[in-house]
């Protein structure tokens, strides 16, 4: 399961346990994004912090894992260079499932190198309750058929969480208990992680954020 984690919350570990259990997964494996080029447009919590949130949240569930992939490696984070290495990793028997949200799997065609990626994994596209189908019907015209049958979806109402509300949130002193787990509540608290310079009230402490919308 790929994604920036920034923070991580029960949106994405509720995906991740459903997309388990639908799709007979052995495990989950949480790879959180070094240096994601499509988030570019602004700035990312450092990669440490992303990771130590996502250790915190998975922990307790024994087919949830984190692995560094993407942090450790230099340069920008590619899925098709992730996939592969997983590749390499598992052997060529093992069937991959590489889990992300449908906003992301709809631009799937302008990612670096896609019908690599569909080669070696299948995709599951989390989506929102009401999400339009017609935009997935698109997708697979636009990629070959062989690959289009190893598309999935999958709908999670926990999805209406995001990360960037969560972010806004703590900028503007509002509550987060019961969209992250408490122990990333406590982590983003005692960092002092997303909070705007000056605010009055805020929850956290002790520096400037890195990001805030």
């Amino acid at each position: 399961m790929g994604g920036t984690f920034d923070p991580i919350h029960f949106g994405h570990l509720v995906t991740a346990e459903a997309s388990r259990a639908a799709f007979g997964l052995e495990d989950v494996v949480f790879i959180p994004s070094g240096n994601p080029p499509h988030k570019q447009e602004r700035s990312v919590t450092p990669a440490e912090h992303r990771y130590l949130m996502t250790v915190l949240a998975t922990s307790t569930n024994p087919y949830f894992r984190v692995s560094r992939t993407e942090i450790d490696r230099i340069g920008p984070s590619y899925t098709v260079e992730t996939i592969e290495e997983l590749r390499r990793a598992v052997g060529p028997e093992t069937l991959i499932y590489f889990i992300t949200g449908a906003d992301a799997v709809m631009e799937l065609m302008t990612w670096n190198r896609p019908q690599d990626i569909l080669a070696q994994c299948e995709l599951i596209a989390a989506t929102r309750p009401g999400y339009p189908p017609a935009d997935f019907q698109r997708l697979r015209q636009a990629i070959p058929q062989v690959s289009a049958a190893r598309v999935h979806t999958i709908e999670v109402p926990a999805l209406a969480i995001s990360s960037s509300d969560i972010r806004r949130r703590v900028a503007f002193g509002e509550p987060i208990k019961y969209l992250v787990p408490e122990t990333v509540e406590q982590y983003i608290l005692k960092s002092g992680l997303y909070v705007r310079s000056g605010a009055a009230g805020g929850q956290g402490h002790g520096r400037l954020a890195e990001i805030w919308l």
